[in-house]
């Protein structure tokens, strides 16, 4: 069966198989797969699961990276955010046997696992868990080898700490893994201190040849990806070999702001959604999120994090124009395709068509 690398979940309720303890803040949960759904819940490492919970306040919905190697049991890492509603509730109330509203598995962070290739992983904190996905998935082809640079504060809030030994002691000679600390001292000075750009510098120095690198996959905040992503182009490696992934925190930087000419009142552009082969047309504001004003119409319209970072929400847009504010999660020829983050676009033309079917 070959594994497609889908863009919008479709939900069902999943019974939570297992709920393991990964340090103080983190836990990694498994669902059980009904052998109905097995087809639409088969992953590709690095993908992610969207679930779905309803609250007094509303409908909540978050996107956590799959930590399962392709073909296992979906897994999630999830780290507890103060104040975190969804996450608080997932780290520290979810048990075996809760029913919960699970999305198929989304998104395009994910290697040719089968096609020869030398990977280097850079993640911190909860980063991790779309990386451990990607090493231990090509890893098992015996061709591959992975460099996983993974940076955390202490050594006990490095999560998937007793997985990544044990891949360290299936592939001793392919698998190179480096913990960096940056509030626990370690014995050699490389790997003691926070993970920013000199220090990646550093850490890269004593790999052989970044630019012959066959992919290099970044995972974590914000600061780190770009750090990371501006290095590796000052070192010469090629843009398509670089392959980033954002989690939702509060490092990425506030939303352009658009400056423009006060518009006439009532300004608006007729805007058409396909999906599931439905064609809905409504006028919506210019000034408003297509996502958004849509949603009033067809509430059926995938989204996520609303933050242009998980992608969800993706679009093609077929016909007019939008500006998108800021975009993490889509890839260059994505872009170049017409492919939009529709929580991030507003309209730029008098009518404009979006394709979530493409």
């Amino acid at each position: 069966m070959t594994l497609s690398a889908r863009v919008r979940a479709d939900f069902h309720q999943l019974a939570v198989a297992g709920v393991d303890r990964l340090c103080a803040d983190a836990v990694a949960v498994r669902f059980a797969v009904p052998a109905g759904l097995a087809d639409a819940y088969a992953f590709r490492a690095g993908q992610s699961l969207t679930l779905r919970r309803r609250w007094a306040s509303g409908e909540q919905r978050r996107t956590y990276s799959i930590c399962a190697p392709e073909g296992a049991e979906p897994r999630i890492g999830v780290r507890e955010i103060p104040g975190g509603l969804f996450s608080s509730w997932l780290v520290n109330e979810v048990a075996p046997g809760e029913l919960i509203e699970v999305g198929t598995p989304t998104g395009t962070f994910t290697p040719e696992a089968a096609t020869r290739a030398r990977h280097v992983l850079v993640a911190a904190g909860s980063g991790i868990t779309p990386i451990l996905s990607i090493a231990a998935t090509v890893l098992r082809e015996p061709a591959n080898t992975v460099t996983l640079i993974y940076g955390n504060r202490r050594s006990d809030t490095v999560m998937f700490v007793d997985e990544l030994a044990d891949l360290k002691d299936r592939y001793p000679t392919r698998l190179e893994l480096m913990h960096v600390l940056s509030r626990e001292p370690r014995e050699a000075e490389l790997f003691s201190g926070r993970l920013d750009a000199a220090r990646l510098r550093n850490v890269l120095g004593v790999l052989p040849e970044p630019a012959t690198v066959d992919h290099w996959w970044l995972c974590g905040p914000y600061g780190l990806v770009e750090d990371a992503r501006r290095l590796l182009t000052e070192l010469g490696v090629p843009a398509e070999r670089v392959h980033r992934e954002l989690f939702y925190v509060d490092d990425l930087p506030p939303e352009p702001v658009r400056h423009a000419e006060p518009a006439v009142d009532g300004a608006a552009t007729e805007v058409t959604v396909l999906l599931d082969g439905r064609s809905s047309t409504v006028r919506l504001p210019a000034d408003q999120p297509v996502l958004d004003g849509a949603q009033r119409f067809r509430p059926d319209l995938p989204f996520a994090c609303k933050g242009g970072v998980c992608g969800t929400c993706r679009a093609k847009v077929t016909n007019g124009a939008v500006r998108m504010r800021r975009n993490f999660a889509l890839e260059e020829p994505e872009v170049a395709e017409g492919f939009v983050l529709t929580c991030q676009s507003l309209p730029d033309s008098d009518a404009l068509t979006l394709d979530y079917d493409a």
